[in-house]
């Protein structure tokens, strides 16, 4: 089972992605990974996704392919069928979180208050997803959460942007952010990939404070 802090560790930035087409996924996975993007989350917020994950999935050795937007157990099995390695999800349950343990996937569980912390640590998740970071509280809350859980590592994800993400990446307590600016639609709708590899190759080279 890969461990969740070792995705965390692949990049300052864990792209969040959704496809209008299996096509356009390829192409825009191949443009990230030419910025040095080692580490991807292809969502199920569209029919292609699932596509997707099986064709990048086998696309070179040192990508690491995963699965957002889990909200039901049975997603987990049809995800790890496909070729993903890890999952992200916006919440947590019971459910969801026992599907992914029997399928050995590794999980990086949503939070956005301290008693939805709580529960992720019951379920022995100490590096979680931060979400929806900035409707949530930002970089201020993310300061707040540092004194009673010391413990937990986080990836804040939603309304985090290029100029946002150096204020995150600044917090001891992160270490990655996800994001979707990697990827405007304008530019996937045009096929600018250079602009994609572009944008991938500035992501890439920001840096964590740990």
């Amino acid at each position: 089972m890969l461990d969740i802090d070792h995705v965390a560790a692949l990049g300052p930035v864990i792209p969040v992605l959704q496809f209008d087409s299996v096509e356009q996924g390829e192409q825009t996975a191949r443009a990230l990974y030419e910025g040095g993007v080692r580490v991807l989350e292809i969502t199920l917020r569209t029919p292609a996704g699932l596509g997707v994950i099986e064709r990048m999935a086998k696309f070179a050795d040192d990508l690491v392919v995963g699965v957002g937007t889990l909200t039901r157990p049975e997603q987990v099995a049809a995800a790890v069928s496909a070729g993903a390695r890890f999952g992200v999800s916006p919440g947590l349950t019971d459910a969801l979180a026992n599907a992914a343990k029997q399928q050995g996937l590794a999980l990086l569980p949503g939070v956005a208050t301290s008693s939805e912390i709580l529960i992720a640590l019951e379920h022995g998740y100490k590096t979680v997803k931060f979400f929806p970071a900035e409707q949530a509280g930002g970089v201020a809350m993310l300061k707040a959460f540092g004194g009673p859980f010391g413990d937990v590592r986080f990836c804040p994800t939603g309304g985090v942007t290029a100029a946002t993400a150096p204020n995150y990446l600044a917090l001891p307590n992160v270490v990655c952010v996800g994001g979707s600016w990697l990827t405007p639609a304008a530019m996937m709708r045009a096929g600018d990939w250079a602009g994609i590899t572009r944008l991938a190759r500035e992501a890439s080279a920001l840096r964590p404070a740990q």
